[in-house]
């Protein structure tokens, strides 16, 4: 009888093992060659919500994050500036600057090889997640450009329409992992079948909370965890206008960038089986 039962519990137990797997990407110097959060300066500007010397703040703070290796320090300097500039500034205009501007601030900055990343990614069968420490209504619009499937991004508290300039949570860091944990409980994502993107040192959480983590464009401290921690490398070196594309075209051209990084993915992951099975 106790057999019978084992025999009927191996099925339960198999049915709640999770099957999926997901893409976790970063966005910033990840996905695109810019900061997210700074790249819709001038439609800001240009409807008053950002004055020249708020341009002059952000633009520095932008310069130090994009030279200082987006470490912690770096980062945290520029999500302070953009935390104190936003304060007072309504969520509705927000989000009609950032829907109408999306094509002159982002178009130019979106990599080739993160685009045939996401493709290849889908084409498996994976979701796509777009994981940034940007405001949900920078973040959201880009996401759904790509395709994604789910974002995690930080949320600024809003309170009558206006953000106060406090965070009800920060998409940074460990918290980055733990908003994947919970996705993955949520979504049934294997975590150990699933993949992770990211440029920045900060995000070594998320690297490692998946089983494929990979550092993009690393900076030399980054390359050395990667290398510690066996993750893969990848450089992105081609920004190319993706809105430029008809969707035929734009499929094309992720299809042929596609093979060429698969091919590298592929010899990555042989290549850690082979050292695992010496």
């Amino acid at each position: 009888m106790a057999d019978d039962a084992d025999d009927r519990a191996e099925p339960a137990r198999t049915a709640h093992r999770p099957t999926r797997a997901a893409a976790f990407f970063d966005l910033d110097k990840t996905i695109i060659a810019t900061s997210s959060a700074t790249a819709f300066s001038r439609g800001f500007l240009a409807e008053g919500l950002l004055t020249r010397r708020n341009v002059l703040r952000t633009a520095v703070a932008q310069f130090l994050y994009l030279v200082g290796g987006a470490d912690a320090a770096q980062t945290e300097r520029l999500r302070a500036n953009l935390s104190r500039t936003v304060t007072g500034w309504p969520v509705s205009q927000v989000s009609q600057i950032v829907a109408e501007t999306l094509h002159e601030a982002i178009d130019p900055t979106v990599y080739a090889e993160a685009v045939a990343l996401i493709a290849e990614h889908h084409a498996a069968g994976r979701d796509v997640v777009v994981v940034s420490a940007s405001g949900s209504e920078i973040v959201e619009p880009i996401a759904a450009v790509l395709g994604a499937d789910h974002v995690v991004a930080t949320r600024m508290q809003v309170v009558d329409g206006l953000y106060t300039g406090d965070i009800d949570f920060y998409a940074y860091g460990e918290n980055k992992a733990e908003a994947i944990r919970e996705l993955s409980q949520s979504h049934g994502y294997d975590l150990a079948s699933s993949f992770a993107y990211s440029d920045s040192i900060t995000d070594a959480p998320m690297l490692g909370v998946v089983g494929h983590g990979f550092a993009v464009n690393p900076d030399r401290a980054l390359r050395r965890l990667a290398v510690e921690n066996g993750w893969g490398v990848l450089a992105f070196r081609r920004p190319v206008p993706l809105f430029d594309f008809d969707r035929e075209a734009r499929v094309a051209s992720a299809l042929v960038v596609a093979a060429v990084v698969a091919g590298g993915l592929a010899w990555w992951l042989w290549h850690r089986r082979r050292a695992r099975g010496r």
